[in-house]
């Protein structure tokens, strides 16, 4: 028996782990057996005896798509509302008439669900992964309230500008369960930053949870020769209310500690955007701001289907970094923001992706489902 074991476990790959776990926990397995479900001819592979093949867009590629459905309410967050979920704290005016904009964020311990059936001990900001997606605007003076009510010393580093004593490294300090510390530093430079906790081992605090988008808006009177672009990228503004924006953090879990991912995803849970396609108006502007924050693996990417885009690297500039591309890679904590439309496009589902193909296939991948208004 001991030597069926050995020879059980070297035969486990990375996909065998997720789609296995998958088909013991609940009943839970791999797509293409959803009752009730159609298909388009010519897509997906054989479905079950007796069973009802998926939709064209779940099968699109061979059926890879987990079956069943999260527990978003167990899990405390939606990936479905936290594409579109800024937090943007509470707003003051100071002694010197700036704006004081506060957040509140919480170190918490929790077990979340990444795929149906699939259980992972997070560490997490506020109780969800990623963290709150953080946005401000330039110029401002923020006050990050942080309390440690995990079982581990943790911290918050800011990429951005600020003095050592606010970096939230060792040796500026670690935040000791139970405690609380407040960072306080100006808005700058604006584009789109990350957080994340900075305590050893860093590979296991970031991988498990803590990190989050920190999104600073241009302020339009401080670039007057393209305050239009700064107005349309400034939440509330008229012009920002034209464009649909989409928070999206690509992350990775590894589910047995071994250093390797088995489940990838965008904002957590596996093949979310494929079961639950993004709303899209057809006409109207889309920007997406994209991190990357998959530990274990050197590189990651974002391909759009059937469409280009404008790529603003960092997000510190009103300028595109890049024009009309389809495809841009990601090492970990670098992000940026996408800009495109659908305007000349026919309504429909168009996919986007990671080009890994193994990424891919074990959770991150989706739909944006492009319509011609929002009923």
């Amino acid at each position: 028996m001991s030597e069926v074991s050995a020879w059980f476990r070297q035969k486990i790959s990375r996909r065998g782990l997720l789609w296995g776990g998958l088909a013991a926990a609940g009943g839970s397995a791999i797509a293409g057996t959803a009752a009730g479900q159609s298909v388009h001819s010519g897509h997906g592979a054989a479905s079950a005896a007796g069973a009802a093949p998926p939709p064209a867009h779940l099968a699109a590629h061979g059926s890879m798509i987990t079956v069943g459905d999260v527990d978003n309410e167990r899990n405390g967050f939606d990936p479905s509302r936290i594409v579109t979920d800024w937090e943007t704290g509470s707003v003051s005016t100071l002694p010197d008439g700036r704006i004081l904009r506060t957040f509140e964020i919480e170190a918490v311990d929790k077990e979340i669900e990444i795929a149906p059936g699939i259980m992972f001990p997070a560490w997490t900001y506020n109780g969800r992964v990623p963290g709150p997606a953080l946005r401000a605007t330039e110029g401002e003076h923020l006050r990050m309230v942080f309390r440690n009510s995990g079982s581990h010393p943790h911290s918050m580093h800011f990429h951005g500008i600020h003095a050592a004593r606010m970096d939230g490294v060792p040796g500026a300090g670690l935040i000791d369960p139970g405690e609380e510390f407040v960072y306080e530093f100006d808005a700058r430079p604006f584009g789109c930053h990350l957080y994340h906790c900075h305590a050893l081992p860093l590979k296991r605090h970031i991988h498990k949870g803590m990190y989050g988008l920190f999104v600073i808006d241009p302020d339009p009177a401080r670039h007057p020769e393209l305050a239009d672009v700064a107005r349309s990228r400034l939440l509330g503004t008229p012009e920002n209310a034209e464009w649909q924006e989409f928070a999206m953090v690509m992350n990775g879990f590894d589910t047995n500690f071994d250093n390797g991912n088995e489940v990838y995803a965008v904002n957590t849970v596996a093949h979310a955007y494929m079961k639950r396609p993004i709303r899209i108006v057809r006409n109207r502007p889309v920007r997406i701001y994209l991190a990357n924050v998959v530990e274990f693996d050197p590189i990651n990417s974002f391909h759009l289907h059937a469409n280009f885009f404008d790529y603003f690297e960092q997000g510190t500039t009103l300028t595109p970094t890049l024009r009309t591309v389809d495809l841009i890679t990601q090492v970990q904590a670098q992000r940026g923001i996408l800009e495109f439309t659908y305007k000349d496009h026919e309504t429909g589902l168009y996919m986007f992706h990671p080009h890994q193909s193994e990424f891919t296939e074990l959770g991150w991948t989706g739909m944006f489902d492009v319509v011609e208004a929002v009923a």
